[in-house]
């Protein structure tokens, strides 16, 4: 267990985040800008770097290690299909983001639509995000913090929820986004190195001695396979074709975001130009999709040899709660098996995980509240400290609500994950079309809101999967079916039945953002001095499926090659290459149309 070398390493680390909150600060109190866009002056490689630091959460290696031990690496595609939005929003809407100069992104609904309807959208989302869907997302990953503090620690829950957050609230609070991601940079950095440790201790178990026994486990040997049984239907269509097929442009999940948006927009918003926020994005995805996954696949699979059952856990804590007896706390019960001194670093990269996660989605919150709602709504004359202190106070608000909620509510990652994709089922499209499409129109965005909301609380809440038992699908992926479908359905009638935007508010969201095309002929055709930036979707397109094909070749080599498949993961690698070469050609030539 813990000694005084881990509390060292564990102590230091906390210091170090809060001199860089601290240093932070001093711009951060300049003006809202500074304080959530880091005066709209950080390079691409820091955003990238802050972008995949959110996205490796506390919970995240837990939900992973919950899909492997559950349904085999192949559940995975349940994430790794968002790579598509991601490529998308790299070539297609990363310019456009940043090209609209705006604070956060619901300001860009009274860009692209008009009157009470714009207003009412940017208002009730930046509650119905900034706090209820923050909170929401920021329970899971404290609970991930509080099954840690119970294996690692045996800590009492408030106590683990209170120690976690003091450090990440006062540096968040005090150094705004500045601070969120030069945090980020360190503690991913510590995060990646206790990752990759965990996955070679985990090998060495003695249950376990190398990775060729590993993988030839019994137990292992069936769950190892990168692509579902495509024999069976039910799994194929579950792991595989619905996630790559419809998931990935239809469903909001924030981090991947059809189109972009939440914090990978705040980032793009933040970058020092269109390049940087393309840059950034692209950065983000590869670190993202390809190199991180296989350190928690590693210790995921070595779970199931060392505990093969929940009983199995059960018997190693006895006093655990019910509740938490769930797959996903195989991984930090694996994490019980470092050495001196490893198992502070890793506890500390554990920390640094959930810290990056809370610290952006305290600041993207907060933006929300004081931006769109506060600013716009409440006292459009207040100053800038006069913000800057309500943002403070957001952010402490928004840490104790999702304490409360881990608490008192959720049980498993996996538990989590489902409720929001269903909370966005059926809206992604319209976050795709609506800078392209000139038809779509506020009512399309309110309807498609309260009806995803609608439709996710009667199918978690109410609906009994008896009905689902004969489905092609497990219960799960039927579910987020219906509401794609019956989501997409109210907003497509509620998009016809009502009027269109004013010809002035879509002339002006031309001219600001320089979108053009077939979907805006009907506006464009008749503006004067209008010549907006020669685009070529067509060729955005192709180096979307350049994109994908790449970061997918990628991983599968990394995969390959752990999995000692050397000719496979040569070829994988040498597609790679050769699509990495392609972008940054596309990318660097002058004659471009990227």
């Amino acid at each position: 267990m813990f000694t005084t070398l881990d509390w060292i390493i564990v102590v230091l680390f906390f210091i170090a985040v809060l001199t860089i909150g601290f240093v932070a600060s001093r711009k951060a109190r300049e003006n809202i800008s500074e304080y959530f866009l880091g005066g709209r002056k950080m390079p691409w490689w820091l955003l990238g770097i802050s972008m995949v630091a959110c996205t490796f959460s506390a919970d995240t290696p837990n939900l992973v290690t919950d899909m492997v031990r559950s349904d085999g690496v192949a559940k995975n595609w349940a994430w790794w299909a968002f790579l598509i939005t991601g490529m998308v929003t790299v070539f297609i809407y990363s310019k456009l983001w940043r090209r609209s100069n705006i604070t956060t992104d619901l300001e860009f609904y009274e860009i692209r639509y008009g009157g009470k309807p714009a207003s009412f959208l940017r208002g009730f989302r930046a509650l119905y995000l900034g706090v209820f869907f923050n909170v929401l997302i920021m329970a899971s990953v404290t609970l991930a913090a509080i099954k840690i503090g119970a294996v690692m620690f045996h800590l009492p829950p408030w106590v683990t929820v209170v120690v976690a957050s003091v450090v990440v609230v006062i540096y968040t609070a005090i150094g705004g986004l500045r601070s969120v991601v030069w945090a980020d940079f360190f503690q991913y950095s510590i995060a990646t190195a206790g990752a990759i440790l965990a996955a070679v201790v985990a090998v060495k178990h003695q249950g376990i001695g190398s990775l060729s026994n590993l993988l030839a486990h019994p137990s292992v040997s069936g769950k190892i396979n990168l692509f579902p049984d495509f024999s069976n239907v039910s799994i194929l269509l579950s792991l595989f074709i619905i996630p790559i097929a419809v998931q990935w442009w239809s469903v909001w999940y924030p981090g991947a975001e059809p189109g972009g948006g939440g914090y990978i927009a705040q980032r793009m918003l933040s970058a020092k130009n269109e390049k940087h926020a393309v840059g950034a994005t692209l950065f983000f995805n590869f670190m993202h999709y390809a190199i991180r996954p296989w350190p928690w696949i590693i210790v995921a699979l070595a779970s199931i040899v060392i505990y093969p059952d929940l009983e199995s856990i059960r018997k190693l804590f006895p006093n655990l709660p019910e509740t938490y007896l769930k797959n996903d706390i195989a991984y930090p019960i694996m994490l019980l098996n470092m050495g001196k001194g490893w198992l502070g670093l890793v506890v500390a990269s554990l920390i640094g995980a959930y810290m990056s996660t809370i610290g952006t989605h305290l600041n993207w919150g907060a933006s929300y509240v004081v931006n769109d709602f506060y600013l716009r709504f409440v006292k459009p004359e207040a100053s800038q400290n006069e913000l800057i202190r309500i943002g403070q106070l957001t952010t402490v608000i928004l840490m104790v609500l999702s304490g409360i909620i881990a608490l008192t509510i959720m049980e498993n990652a996996q538990q989590a994950f489902d409720i929001l994709l269903l909370t966005g089922a059926g809206s992604g499209a319209i976050y795709l079309l609506r800078w392209f499409w000139w038809r779509i129109n506020a009512w399309s965005e309110i309807s498609a809101m309260i009806a995803a909301t609608v439709n996710a609380f009667i199918l978690v809440f109410l609906f009994d999967n008896s009905w689902l038992q004969n489905s092609l699908t497990d219960p799960s992926t039927a579910k987020l079916l219906i509401a794609i479908v019956m989501t997409s359905a109210v907003w497509i009638l509620v998009t016809f039945a009502t009027n269109p935007e004013k010809p002035e508010v879509l002339e002006r969201f031309c001219r600001t953002v320089g979108v053009s095309g077939g979907g805006w002929k009907k506006i464009t055709s008749t503006m004067n001095n209008f010549s907006p930036e020669k685009q070529s979707l067509a060729i955005k397109i192709l180096f979307v499926f350049i994109g994908c094909l790449t970061i997918y070749s990628l991983l599968f080599a990394i995969g390959s090659m752990i999995y000692g498949q050397i000719p496979q993961a040569s070829l994988l690698f040498f597609v790679g290459t050769v699509g990495i070469v392609a972008i940054f050609k596309g990318m660097t030539d002058k004659r471009s149309l990227l």
